[in-house]
């Protein structure tokens, strides 16, 4: 098991960038999978970006070329750094872990872009 802790969220201006964190309760190290998802008002969850424990990556379309996925195996937290950011990233942002078949969700954190 696993508890997950977003932060980093916040408001921003189209164009700028934000970095958010998920720090989890334990070793990442062989976590299967980490990632980031998201969801805006009125629609559903989707997936923004993901990194295996072997450090392969995988991001949605409308984000590739704008965020980066990476884990810092050291202080067992992944991050998802934004740049380019566009209104329509405004979402809640969600962290999850795969571990031993199940999924584990973090609490989420907010990012508004606008201005």
């Amino acid at each position: 098991q696993v508890q997950l802790v977003e932060s980093g969220g916040g408001l921003v201006q189209p164009g700028g960038s934000l970095r958010l964190s998920c720090a989890a309760s334990r070793s990442i190290f062989s976590i299967d999978y980490m990632g980031w998802h998201r969801q805006a008002p009125g629609k559903q969850r989707e997936l923004v970006a993901t990194i295996t424990d072997g450090g392969n990556r995988d991001y949605a379309d409308f984000v590739k070329g704008r965020f980066t996925i990476y884990r810092d195996n050291t202080k067992n937290t992944v991050y998802l750094q934004m740049n380019s950011l566009e209104p329509d990233d405004t979402a809640i942002y969600y962290c999850n872990a795969f571990l031993a078949a199940k999924n584990f969700w973090g609490q989420g954190t907010q990012v508004t872009v606008s201005s």
